[in-house]
């Protein structure tokens, strides 16, 4: 049950997903929007500059049906004033073509943006597949732009029925009135059925852009193992991470060890914890903590520091709070400078002892370390008790 769980893709698409789709020309788009956008673009650019066109189409149309008799005997006449109006009506007609093109390019921005990609060029050989070709046929996204037609035609069809029997006497007047006047109703025409059609396809697109979003996201969905494996090469595999971390963390041991020879005492508990410290007068304000550990790693520490002739001292509480509260390289806290100053003493004149003999000195007992440090938890008990001050201010 679990491997069928994790083969269904109902996890959603992650950012490097989408993004690697987008790379090979996925992206979601509308034709219905761009259709209605470029109609409002187009009939708002009509509307603006009507009256430059029009007198251009009226020019044009008068020219060509009036026929003059030098014409006749001089064909380039004919020729010169037809090119005339019709460079007369191309040129009212830039401003139109330029703004058309303009929202042609312009419209892929609403929905998925410019995209520049050379694999939508490449040969797809699987797209002759006839199996695939037939499967698409019943597709969901086959029988909703199926839906989509027919309700295009639905609404055409209704909106041609509609403006035909609305406009049909004013239509038929057309034929019979003036071609000024005609050229002047003719616009309000085509004007109220352009807007008809607008709303008509802005009520499509509303439908479209929604259902074009759902269903890319559903088509880039993906399943808990793909999930998985995509974190794995972003982030690493968790089994190499591992072996990552206990390199270093050997290393790191590795170089505590070789600190140990250096230090002045190695503190214990006697067996489960080690500490090593320490102290130079020239360049050190405090004893620092150049090495520590438990179990292994304290024995470890405890041969190392006999082998290389290190002071080992039996204090449990000094040792169990040093290596509470302290880090490698860390200078031991104040509350502890008593408790290691005696050991530190101790040392040194066990030093002086091994050099020129005399009375041997005695082990430091009953060293004072304060009762919270030797709590493991204490730093957390003294950070909740902070944050609980805090919050009662």
């Amino acid at each position: 049950m679990a491997e069928d769980s994790d083969q269904e893709r109902t996890e959603q698409p992650t950012s490097k997903r989408i993004e690697k789709a987008r790379e090979q020309g996925d992206v979601p788009r509308s034709r219905e929007m761009a259709t209605c956008v470029m109609l409002l673009i187009g009939g708002c650019t009509l509307w603006m500059f009507t009256g430059p066109l029009v007198t251009s189409l009226n020019r044009f149309m008068v020219s060509t049906m009036t026929f003059e008799r030098e014409m006749a005997f001089d064909p380039a006449l004919l020729f010169e004033r037809m090119s005339g109006h019709f460079m007369e009506v191309a040129i009212a007609c830039i401003p139109v073509a330029f703004l058309m093109t303009l929202a042609a390019v312009a419209s892929p921005l609403i929905l998925g943006g410019w995209l520049f990609n050379g694999s939508s060029l490449e040969p797809k050989f699987d797209r002759l597949n006839p199996i695939k070709g037939i499967m698409n046929l019943f597709s969901l996204n086959s029988l909703v732009e199926l839906g989509k037609g027919i309700l295009k035609s639905v609404l055409v069809g209704f909106i041609a029925w509609f403006a035909m029997r609305t406009h049909l006497d004013a239509v038929l007047n057309l034929s019979v009135e003036p071609l000024k006047v005609a050229s002047s109703h003719m616009p309000n025409l085509l004007w109220t059925c352009f807007i008809m059609m607008v709303c008509a396809m802005i009520a499509i697109a509303a439908i479209d852009v929604p259902y074009q979003l759902w269903n890319y996201t559903r088509k880039l969905k993906m399943t808990r193992q793909e999930v998985k494996q995509e974190h794995k090469e972003s982030d690493g595999d968790p089994l190499i991470k591992g072996k990552i971390r206990a390199l270093q963390r050997a290393a790191a041991r590795r170089r505590m060890m070789s600190a140990v020879p250096t230090a002045d005492v190695v503190v214990t508990n006697p067996t489960h914890f080690a500490v090593a410290l320490k102290y130079s007068e020239g360049g050190m304000s405090a004893p620092q903590v150049v090495a520590k550990g438990t179990e292994a790693v304290a024995a470890n520490i405890r041969k190392i520091a006999a082998e290389n002739n290190v002071p080992i001292l039996e204090a449990p509480p000094l040792a169990r709070a040093l290596h509470y509260h302290t880090e490698i390289g860390d200078e031991i806290p104040e509350s502890l400078y008593t408790a290691v100053a005696e050991v530190l003493a101790y040392i040194f004149q066990l030093r002086t002892y091994n050099s020129n003999g005399g009375v041997r000195p005695d082990e430091p007992s009953d060293l004072e370390v304060p009762k919270e440090l030797d709590d493991p938890l204490y730093k957390r008990k003294a950070a909740m008790a902070a944050a609980q001050a805090r919050a009662a201010q």
